[in-house]
């Protein structure tokens, strides 16, 4: 099985998360600082660049030291006739209709309508780029390197399960300095109290299963994952919605995974399902 040759699991993870936490870091302690500048908003803004896209150049460079998985990867990166249409459906308008939905059960409970707005502005602020930007560039580099080398690397020691939810609390571990930053998205949503940042977390653990799940059923194609994690950071942003309706959405993408864990019982809790 291919997977077993993506072996450098405490080498990548360590890598890609030390890397970025030390320029998060220094991002987060310049946000702070009584004084600002060009000069220091740019240097948080380029810091900012530098943690998101480190895991990824580890990616690169196990994969240039060893042709074998140099080779599996240039297969994995585009679609192809043997994907599902349904699949590439699915990424593209899973959480986007999730989150559709829960806007409008959030209006039965008297939340406003207006959430459906078209707010063409994030609610968040970036230094040096823009938000939309860092939006479609997040989900580019991180399933560069989280689909291309980390999934695989844990699925060669745990079933599909397993997998999922140690790399969800590795995920959510891999965040915590941005919550630091001031102005963005994170840092935002812990300032809001318990509630949005725990429903953060959670999210995070449905949204592997989710996209695990759509990961294998399309071949281990990482265009797949990119394309859902992309449709997830629009999603999010692109209406007015109110924080509650976020938390009902993860309920409804619960109820989905649950669905799926017990349709795909095999396929997540069979350590050798793909073999």
């Amino acid at each position: 099985m291919m997977v077993t040759k993506y072996n450098k699991t405490i080498l990548f993870y360590g890598l890609s998360m030390a890397i970025p936490w030390v320029f998060w870091a220094t991002a987060a302690f310049i946000s702070h600082l009584p004084y600002s500048n060009a000069t220091l908003n740019a240097l948080q803004g380029v810091l900012g660049i530098l943690g998101l896209v480190a895991p990824v150049f580890v990616a690169t460079y196990l994969f240039i030291t060893n042709r074998e998985l140099f080779a599996d990867l240039k297969q994995r990166l585009f679609l192809s006739k043997s994907i599902k249409p349904v699949y590439t459906l699915l990424a593209l308008l899973l959480i986007f209709t999730s989150m559709v939905l829960a806007q409008l059960v959030s209006v039965l409970f008297g939340f406003s309508i207006n959430q459906f707005h078209i707010s063409g502005s994030p609610g968040f602020t970036s230094a040096l780029l823009s938000p939309w930007f860092i939006l479609v560039f997040a989900p580019i580099v991180e399933e560069l390197a989280w689909h291309s080398y980390g999934t695989d690397t844990l699925r060669s020691r745990f079933n599909l399960f397993k997998t999922s939810v140690i790399f969800a609390v590795y995920w959510v571990i891999w965040h915590v300095p941005l919550s630091f930053i001031k102005g963005y998205y994170h840092s935002n949503i812990v300032a809001e109290g318990w509630l949005y940042p725990l429903n953060f977390v959670f999210s995070l653990f449905v949204f592997v299963i989710l996209m695990n799940w759509l990961y294998y059923k399309s071949n281990r194609n990482i265009l797949i994952t990119i394309l859902f994690h992309l449709s997830a950071n629009v999603s999010n942003e692109i209406f007015a919605t109110h924080p509650m309706s976020k938390v009902i959405q993860t309920g409804i993408l619960l109820v989905i995974s649950v669905v799926i864990l017990v349709k795909e019982r095999e396929m997540f809790f069979v350590k050798n399902y793909f073999e």
